[in-house]
C-alpha cells in the first residue's frame, strides 16, 4: 500500500506542476498581449522541450550527449532545405527534420555507444563540431554564416499562434517520451543507467536499448529544431554550437535528471531570469552562462536531484505538517 500511495503522490505532483506551469501560460495571452512576452514563452517552451529530450538520454541511460545541439540543428536544416528545394509545405518538412536527425542519431549511436562514460560524450561532441564545420563550409547549399532563409509555418506575423504550437510541442514531447519510459523499454533504460552489467545479466541487450533511446532523443531534437527554424525564419551554423547544448544541459540538470517533467517546468522561470540578465547586463555578454554555472554547482551540491527533488522534499514536509494519512503512515514504524 505504501508503494501505491507513493506512486499516486508522484503522479499528483507531476500533474499539479504541469497544470501550474504549462496550462497557466495558455491563458496568459488573455491578460498580456505583449509580443515580447509571447516570444519569451515560445523560446522557453522550445528550450524546455529540448531539455526533456536531452533528459531522456542523460537521465535514463546515463549518456551525456554533448552534441545534442547539432542534432537539433540537423533537424532544422533538413526541414528547411527540403521545404525550399522540394517546394513542400513546412508542416510536412517537419517530419523530414525528425527523420533526418533520428537517422543521424542512429548511426552516431552505432559509433559512440560502443564507448562508456565520457568517451561517448566526447565522440558525440566531436561529431557536432564536424557537422557545424560542414554546414559552415557549404555556402552554396546552406549559405554558411550568411544564414539560410527558412519559410515560416504560418503566414501570420503574430506570435500568438506559435505560442500555442510551442506549448503543444512541449506537451507532446513530454507525454510521448513519458509513455516510453513507462513501458518495458523504459525499465530497460533505467536498468542500463544504474548498472549496465547487472542489466546485461538480467537479459537486457545494452546496445539495442541504448541506441533506441539515443535515436528517439535525437529524433525529437530534430523535430523541435525544425519547428524553431520555421518559427525564427533563419538558420546559421551557430545553432549547432556547444553553448546551446550547455544551455539545454543546465535546464535538464536544474529540473532534475530522470524526471522529464522537471526540465519542462524549470525552463520557464529560467527563461525569465535569462531575459532579465540580457536586458539589464547587456554590457556583460554571456553573464547568463556564468549564472547558469553557479546555479548548476549549487544545485548539484545541495539538491543533486534538482527542482524535482526540492519539490518532493517540500511536498513531503507539507504532508507531515498537515498530518495527512499518508504522512501518518510514513511516521508509524513498520510491523
Amino acid at each position: 500500500m505504501g508503494a501505491i500511495a507513493d506512486h499516486l503522490a508522484r503522479r499528483r505532483e507531476v500533474l499539479a506542476v504541469l497544470a501550474l506551469v504549462l496550462v497557466l501560460p495558455l491563458v496568459l495571452p488573455a491578460w498580456f498581449a505583449s509580443e515580447d512576452l509571447l516570444r519569451l514563452i515560445i523560446g522557453a517552451a522550445i528550450i524546455g522541450a529540448l531539455a526533456v529530450a536531452f533528459d531522456f538520454t542523460a537521465g535514463y541511460i546515463n549518456i551525456i550527449n554533448f552534441g545534442f545541439a547539432a542534432f537539433s540543428g540537423t533537424g532544422g536544416y533538413t526541414s528547411a532545405l527540403v521545404a525550399i528545394h522540394l517546394g513542400i509545405s513546412p508542416w510536412l518538412s517537419l517530419l523530414f527534420g525528425l527523420l533526418g536527425a533520428a537517422m543521424l542519431g542512429f548511426f552516431t549511436g552505432l559509433l559512440t555507444l560502443r564507448f562508456r562514460g565520457m568517451y561517448a560524450a566526447v565522440v558525440a561532441w566531436f561529431l557536432a563540431l564536424a557537422l557545424m564545420g560542414v554546414v559552415q563550409n557549404l555556402p552554396e547549399i546552406t549559405r554558411g554564416a550568411r544564414g539560410l532563409q527558412v519559410p515560416h509555418l504560418l503566414s501570420s506575423s503574430s506570435n500568438l499562434p506559435y505560442f500555442y504550437l510551442a506549448v503543444a510541442l512541449l506537451l507532446f514531447t513530454y507525454l510521448a517520451l513519458k509513455l516510453v519510459t513507462e513501458s518495458h523499454a523504459g525499465l530497460a533504460f533505467r536498468a542500463l543507467g544504474q548498472n549496465m552489467e547487472a542489466a546485461r545479466a538480467s537479459g537486457v541487450n545494452p546496445a539495442r536499448y541504448r541506441i533506441m533511446n539515443f535515436t528517439l532523443s535525437c529524433g525529437f531534437a530534430g523535430l523541435i529544431g525544425a519547428f524553431s527554424a520555421h518559427y525564427i525564419g533563419i538558420l546559421t551554423p551557430n545553432i549547432m554550437d556547444t553553448w546551446h547544448t550547455v544551455e539545454i544541459l543546465v535546464v535538464a540538470y536544474l529540473g532534475g535528471r530522470g524526471t522529464l517533467w522537471g526540465p519542462a517546468v524549470v525552463a520557464f522561470p529560467l527563461a525569465l531570469v535569462t531575459e532579465f540578465l540580457r536586458t539589464n547586463f547587456s554590457e556583460y555578454p554571456g553573464v547568463h552562462l556564468v549564472i547558469y554555472g553557479v546555479l548548476l554547482i549549487v544545485v548539484t551540491i545541495r539538491y543533486p536531484g534538482g527542482f524535482a527533488e526540492l519539490w518532493r522534499t517540500v511536498h513531503a514536509r507539507y504532508r507531515r505538517l498537515r498530518g495527512s494519512p499518508a504522512g501518518e503512515a510514513e511516521r508509524q514504524p513498520a510491523t
